[in-house]
């Protein structure tokens, strides 16, 4: 009996690995698509499995996202030379060659968040309870700060016209809460699905299509030369421990402004440590949020919610099942990750990107379309324009999350 629900449990984990794997390579399939579908389908699904086998599916697919999910943005996101200043340094590293590497930096500052996660853990269970209420009492307060801080950082980027930027970016955040305040009140039954993919997935499809980019043979180092400098980690990991616990409890922040928060913790950090940075945080968020669902029973992430539909409680022993699953999955998914950017850097010129692109979008409209009708469909078209302005704008798309932000500010206040 043991032996065959420990089977079950592996073989639900690898499941996740795969499905992590597709959402992290295919931008516009994001974790909280396929989480948004799976709880769709939960009571059918609960007759051919059980809860726990669905919840890790859920984390095993989303730590192996985390993983993963640079590969496309570094391969395939990259800009033109006109453009070459303004952009992440695994964009600038790509241009020059080193796409392999720029990857390999995020994997080591993910592999590194397995073990960040482990130690935040206990003082999370222990902490968070205590100062949750007051922080809840302040929450509208905090995420104003932040928002305005965020905002403001923008003309860091901007020299020239920071005036212009900051103005941009705010106008950007408010229309972005107007459109979440609007979604979240429409009469359909999964708003944050058209919302979400048109800010973030459709938006980002469509400016790939347009821009062709012309990417330079790749060099595929041994991982014992891609290295980073005890300066640069020691920065990183602790710009990372910094940062990440706020969006753990803050609702409507993410990785993104978590790593905006971080670099400012660490001025010097150079381009190879803000790498290590992202992918850092990226897996630490996602790993917090589970944490902070058996803590306080609160969601941050669209995964950690679905895990709170499937599972009414989470017991003690469901958290040392999270967390294996957690760690045994990043160290699955780093060497997964290491082999499919090899690849990647080893094919980039052969991929036909456009095509991919235009099945995506297929895909995703015909998704929305089927759960959330024309008024989701509506919702998709104007999200993808406000996605595509902000990238044509050359502001960063963290400002987009006022969607989320704004409604959540207005209800604790109100």
């Amino acid at each position: 009996m043991l032996l065959s629900i420990i089977i079950s449990l592996i073989f639900t984990l690898l499941l996740g690995i795969i499905f992590g794997t597709i959402t992290g390579l295919i931008p516009g399939i994001h974790i909280n698509l396929i989480s948004i579908i799976l709880i769709s389908f939960l009571s059918t699904l609960l007759q051919i499995t059980t809860p726990l086998n669905l919840v890790v599916f859920i984390i095993a697919m989303s730590i192996t996202h985390t993983f993963i999910d640079y590969i496309p943005s570094i391969f395939l996101g990259a800009p033109d030379e006109d453009s070459f200043l303004s952009i992440l340094p695994g964009h600038r590293m790509l241009l020059k060659g080193h796409g392999f590497a720029a990857v390999t930096l995020t994997l080591y500052g993910s592999l590194t968040a397995l073990i960040i996660i482990l130690i935040f853990t206990p003082l999370f269970i222990t902490i968070l309870p205590i100062i949750y209420p007051y922080i809840q009492t302040l929450m509208p307060f905090i995420l104003i700060i932040i928002s305005i801080y965020l905002i403001y950082n923008e003309s860091e980027y901007e020299k020239d016209y920071p005036i212009q930027k900051i103005t941009n970016a705010l106008f950007i955040f408010l229309l972005a809460g107007f459109l979440g305040i609007a979604s979240l009140n429409l009469p359909i039954d999964q708003p944050l699905l058209p919302l979400l993919t048109g800010l973030f997935g459709t938006s980002t499809l469509l400016i790939s299509i347009k821009n062709k980019i012309k990417i330079p043979k790749q060099k595929i180092l041994k991982l014992n030369q891609i290295k980073l400098s005890r300066k640069s980690f020691l920065q990183a990991t602790k710009a990372s421990i910094i940062a990440s616990p706020f969006t753990a409890f803050l609702p409507g922040l993410g990785a993104s402004q978590a790593a905006v928060i971080g670099k400012q913790s660490a001025k010097e950090l150079d381009s190879r440590g803000f790498l290590f940075l992202l992918g850092a945080i990226n897996t630490i968020v996602m790993g917090l949020s589970f944490i902070t669902l058996y803590t306080i029973g609160k969601t941050r992430t669209g995964s950690a919610l679905a895990v709170s539909q499937i599972l009414s409680e989470l017991t003690i022993k469901n958290l040392a099942i999270i967390l294996t699953t957690i760690n045994l999955t990043g160290i699955l998914a780093f060497i997964l990750a290491i082999s499919l950017a090899k690849l990647s850097a080893k094919y980039i010129t052969k991929f036909n990107y456009t095509k991919i692109s235009k099945v995506i979008i297929l895909v995703l409209v015909i998704l929305t379309l089927y759960f959330t009708g024309i008024l989701g469909l509506l919702v998709l078209i104007t999200a993808t324009s406000l996605g595509i302005y902000t990238i044509t704008k050359q502001i960063k798309r963290i400002h987009l999350m006022g969607c989320l932000i704004i409604p959540t500010i207005l209800f604790y206040m109100f």
